[in-house]
């Protein structure tokens, strides 16, 4: 297993990656066939991260084949400029291996090098798995929505959680 950032070229591998991961999610946003992206749309939004300096996506390969992502992305006023608010996914057949939390790993590296202060993410309140990864990786509760999704004829709570990083933190 590898981790990189994202180029250009993996727009088609990448949408393919999501569009799995929504077909097999129930703790993602988008249901199976929600995701109507194209080629060329996923192409011009990679674009549009890479050009950014507080912008990027960390895949995890397995001989070439993309099977997590972690998205980053930073604020766009200069008061939310340090602000990353992350979206992670891991294809169900390679979960519980680490890959989370080398994804993790590798993006708060990136986040220290940028200047990045805080990093945020949301995860419905169902998803323990995640829960534990990012308790385990230093990041906390900072509230609750109520309601927010509806999964499976029920309504879900969404558990908001973040971290506040430092350039010298190990």
């Amino acid at each position: 297993m590898q981790i990189r950032k994202i180029v250009e070229a993996d727009a088609t591998p990448y949408l393919a990656l999501r569009r799995a991961l929504d077909s097999e999610s129930k703790t993602l946003l988008l249901g199976p066939g929600e995701r109507k992206t194209t080629p060329e749309q996923m192409r011009q939004s990679l674009n549009e991260i890479l050009s950014r300096s507080n912008a990027m996506v960390f895949l995890a390969t397995e001989q070439e084949r993309l099977i997590g992502f972690l998205s980053a992305i930073g604020g766009m006023a200069n008061r939310n400029r340090g602000t990353i608010v992350i979206v992670i996914g891991i294809l169900e057949a390679y979960t519980g291996q680490g890959i989370g939390k080398a994804l993790f790993r590798e993006m708060e590296t990136w986040a220290k090098e940028i200047r990045a202060h805080r990093l945020e993410l949301g995860l419905m309140a169902h998803n323990e798995r995640a829960l534990r990864l990012y308790t385990s990786l230093g990041y906390r509760i900072e509230g609750k929505k109520e309601e927010v999704y509806f999964v499976d004829g029920s309504y879900v709570d969404e558990m908001m959680m973040g971290k506040i990083i430092q350039p010298d933190d190990p």
